[in-house]
């Protein structure tokens, strides 16, 4: 296949889906045109990151040339018309796979769509592929046994993150307009963050998780769960997250809210040039808005909280799904693959599981937990009310592969230092928009995240458009071109 990329497939692979929108019902190029400039180069720059593992480009060429035929007929289907989305392998696509990664479900067809993508559908959208996962999105890297690793286009020895890897990945290179991810423990956040791309974590039950893979039953660990969108422009994810919510965003002003910051001294891990950052967001904030350093209520306890709410019942319906055809258990696994390299499950899911045997809570802590989220998530609501913070993503940029999974599942709890800044809007069911913001030593991304309470999305959105347009933002990667 040819290196040279078209003018207008440059130009299209750059564009977020509200421009592509914007254009096509402008008629300065088609649907059609739009789909095949990703479908080439997904072609192209799939074997090198890996983040597409499966594709419906026939139908997207088809659905793409019956949505240009509306538009000649001055008809259109609504604000995604004819824009080529991509989404993560969890949600289930009707005549796709949904397979978590897993050897023993690859040859499973999903027979129904999820919510958000019958949303997306009525909107317009068109599916081209489904992206990459740990397995049973158990991860903060991507990897399993059936597709294998997705690479960090920036640096392809570098994690892409999870568990929306494969978007964050995919949506870097410019290999869809916008996407669709998932995120239970900073899952939307950790791509976005080392990719370099803008993601949107929904607070708590403001989005349909109906059709997600594997499903959420403990009530806990649903309050934590959120499917939103991930891309390349704020405005993106505000429309599309109007489009799958359930409650549109209502206007705000900045002026009614104060801005915190997390102070830079806390006592844990951040990189100096994370730390520059976000001196620099507050330095330019403080020319117009109430700013202040400080920690919010429940910071230091949200990474423990978090890890024993995933760790209810010691995951085990993920063990179930995970050995439902495999008389080994997480423990044996481990061991085996580790020796032989030849076990069905991959090492980081059989590990997570062991993990969350370990720490896994008692009856009576679970109902102490219990009593702490409904006492305060209340008082966390008032105080988040007229406020929004801003929190680092993770203390560095994307890390050899790896690494970022050594640092989350050590048995020696250095969660407790790696997770407080994603754990947080998990546990207290936060929105959460993250927006690329800079470059660390090694030129890989640097993002901060934006949270408040449920009802405040549109002042997050607001202040992610200034913060946006004042630094980085995203810039598509083109070095694989």
């Amino acid at each position: 296949m040819s290196n040279y990329i078209t003018p207008l497939d440059q130009k299209v692979l750059s564009m977020d889906a509200f421009g592509i929108a914007e254009s096509i019902r402008n008629e300065e190029f088609t649907s059609e045109e739009a789909v095949t400039a990703y479908i080439n180069h997904i072609k192209k720059l799939n074997p090198v990151i890996n983040a597409v593992v499966e594709e419906r480009f026939k139908q997207a060429l088809t659905e793409a040339k019956e949505m240009d035929q509306l538009l000649l007929s001055s008809s259109t289907i609504g604000p995604l018309h004819g824009v080529p989305i991509s989404v993560k392998e969890s949600l289930h696509v009707a005549n796709m796979k949904t397979t978590g990664g897993l050897e023993h479900r690859q040859d499973l067809i999903a027979r129904y769509d999820a919510d958000v993508i019958t949303e997306l559908k009525k909107a317009g959208a068109i599916i081209i592929a489904k992206t990459n996962t740990p397995a049973l999105c158990f991860c903060q890297e991507t990897e399993n046994k059936l597709y294998g690793r997705t690479n960090n286009p920036w640096d392809v020895t570098r994690t892409a993150g999870g568990s929306s890897g494969g978007e964050g990945a995919l949506l870097a290179v410019g290999g869809a307009s916008v996407g669709i991810g998932s995120d239970i423990g900073g899952s939307i956040r950790f791509p976005s963050h080392f990719n370099g791309v803008v993601g949107f974590k929904p607070g708590m039950f403001q989005v349909s998780a109906e059709g997600h893979f594997p499903r959420i039953d403990e009530k806990l660990q649903e309050r934590m769960l959120s499917v939103g969108p991930m891309g390349k422009s704020v405005r993106d994810m505000e429309l599309v997250y109007n489009i799958i919510s359930y409650n549109s965003t209502s206007t705000q002003s900045l002026n009614d809210y104060k801005i915190e910051i997390l102070p830079n001294n806390i006592n844990y891990p951040l990189t100096d040039n994370t730390k520059g950052i976000l001196d620099a967001v507050e330095n330019f904030l403080t020319t117009s808005y109430s700013i202040k350093r400080s920690t919010p209520p429940f910071f230091e306890d949200s990474a423990l909280l978090w890890q024993e709410i995933m760790s209810i019942n010691g995951s085990e319906l993920i063990e179930k799904e995970a050995y439902n055809h495999d008389r080994s258990n997480p423990i044996t696994s481990f061991f085996k693959e580790k020796l032989t390299e030849r076990t069905s499950i991959h090492p980081y899911l059989s590990w997570a599981i062991i993990g969350a045997k370990l720490f896994k809570p008692s009856k009576n802590r679970i109902r102490e937990i219990e009593a702490i989220i409904k006492r305060e998530e209340d008082n966390l609501a008032e105080y988040l009310v007229d406020r929004l913070l801003i929190f680092p993503v993770y203390h560095s940029g994307a890390l050899l592969h790896g690494n970022v999974f050594k640092e989350i599942f050590s048995i020696r709890r250095t969660f407790l230092e790696y997770m407080p800044y994603v754990a947080y809007a998990n546990v207290w069911g936060l929105p959460s928009l993250t927006i690329p913001v800079g470059t660390d030593e090694h030129k890989m991304p640097i993002s901060i995240q934006i949270m408040s309470c449920n009802g405040n999305e549109d002042a997050i959105f607001r202040l992610g458009k200034i913060i946006e347009k004042k630094f980085r933002g995203y810039i598509r990667c083109s070095r694989l071109d």
